[in-house]
């Protein structure tokens, strides 16, 4: 099942940085200072709501930068496009769902005003059934930006970080009570979702769940969100505070991850604690031009395959024909050769614009240009010469 691509390239003036790295809501300051600014928002063109549309640290500086690098790295604006891929894999039952927007202003409306460019990505890992992840994915513009009154400005700065991120939490704990008033949705159905965001250079990551986002920087893969799962230390510590168990790995013995929209038969009555959470954490990264894509996945790939190894096949991927769609198909079709044993969905967003190199036709790729020397030329003409005689 492949998703219809939405590929947008946008142009803007350039924009300055702000430095960050943050996991939860613990800020990791880095060795830049920047601001970043956005050029003044204009009105944009209401278009149709696609909802199958579908870092470290910034480049480090010295106190006193250099003007020539400050230069390169203020010019900077990522080109967003993207594509997605998913396959039912070895179930029986489809329960991923995803969303893919690369330009988000116009898919909301010009009452929206964001630094440009913008985008939303989404992935949401089902279990229990499909209900939960289609209904987070068939309301997800409310829940992210309409009922949470979304911060609205066309600079990225700390008020606009921060309200980013307020508003990005209430929209998890939004989606997951909805899930519980909801008759439709049965309550042992639950999802993941990790979410990702893109202001200007700034990308911002949700995550609830085991799915993951990965950053490639010239090459190397860095991972902008962690895997909830119950076995990791600071999971596990959190759910056993709060009188849960882990059984084998699994929460109270059933769910193997430790946070989730939906699960309503497994979390507290509302306003209690509850060993199962839908609290995000969060990773952002200002993006620059070594920064070539991101991968958002479920759990169906990240189970049989690395980070690095993800990264890899896309960059070989992209260098050779520049297809992101093929690449998130590729990733996909790995996953599989690896014996995966989940539903697979998988999003590559790329942040330059498509390679604009002419493309050698294949009867171009095969002439050869060779010379001869005099004496073959006239062996040559005496063989050609003495063929016409007969």
């Amino acid at each position: 099942m492949v998703a219809e691509a939405d590929v947008v390239c946008h142009q803007s003036v350039p924009v300055s940085d702000v430095p960050f790295f943050v996991k939860g809501s613990n800020i990791e300051e880095i060795d830049e200072t920047l601001a970043i600014r956005s050029p003044k928002f204009g009105q944009v063109r209401v278009a149709e709501s696609d909802l199958s549309f579908s870092q470290q640290d910034a480049k480090s500086v010295e106190n006193v930068p250099d003007p020539c690098a400050e230069s390169t790295i203020l010019q900077f604006l990522p080109c967003i496009r993207s594509s997605s891929f998913a396959d039912i894999g070895p179930r029986r039952y489809m329960e991923d769902e995803h969303i893919r927007i690369d330009n988000l202003s116009s898919h909301l409306g010009s009452i929206f005003k964001f630094p440009k460019p913008n985008a939303f990505y989404g992935v949401f890992d089902g279990h229990g059934g499909p209900e939960a992840a289609a209904y987070v994915r068939k309301h997800a513009l409310r829940f992210f930006f309409e009922d949470v009154k979304f911060p609205q400005t066309c600079e990225v700065d700390d008020v606009f970080l921060e309200g980013v991120e307020n508003s990005l939490r209430k929209s998890f704990l939004l989606a997951d009570l909805a899930l519980a008033g909801d008759c439709t949705v049965n309550s042992s159905s639950g999802t993941t979702a990790l979410t990702a965001l893109i202001f200007g250079r700034l990308l911002m990551v949700a995550n609830a769940g085991d799915c993951r986002a990965v950053l490639c920087r010239k090459g190397d893969a860095i991972d902008m969100s962690e895997d909830h799962r119950p076995i990791y230390p600071s999971e596990r510590r959190r759910v056993e505070e709060l009188g849960g168990f882990i059984d084998d790995g699994y929460l109270n013995g059933v769910l193997s991850v430790s946070r989730a929209l939906g699960d309503w038969d497994m979390k507290s009555p509302k306003g209690l604690p509850s060993p199962l959470i839908a609290e995000p954490e969060f990773r952002r990264m200002v993006l620059t031009e070594d920064d070539e894509f991101l991968i958002i996945g479920c759990d169906g790939i990240w189970d049989v395959m690395s980070s690095e190894h993800a990264v890899s096949l896309v960059r070989r991927g992209l260098r050779r024909h520049d297809d992101p769609e093929q690449c998130a198909k590729d990733l996909v079709m790995e996953a599989l050769r690896r014996n995966t044993f989940d539903n697979l969905t998988v999003i590559v967003i790329c942040f330059s614009a498509p390679d604009s190199r002419e493309q050698p036709s294949p009867r171009q790729r095969r002439l050869k240009c060779c010379s001869l020397s005099a004496e073959a030329l006239c062996s040559l003409r005496s063989l050609l010469d003495g063929n016409a005689n007969w």
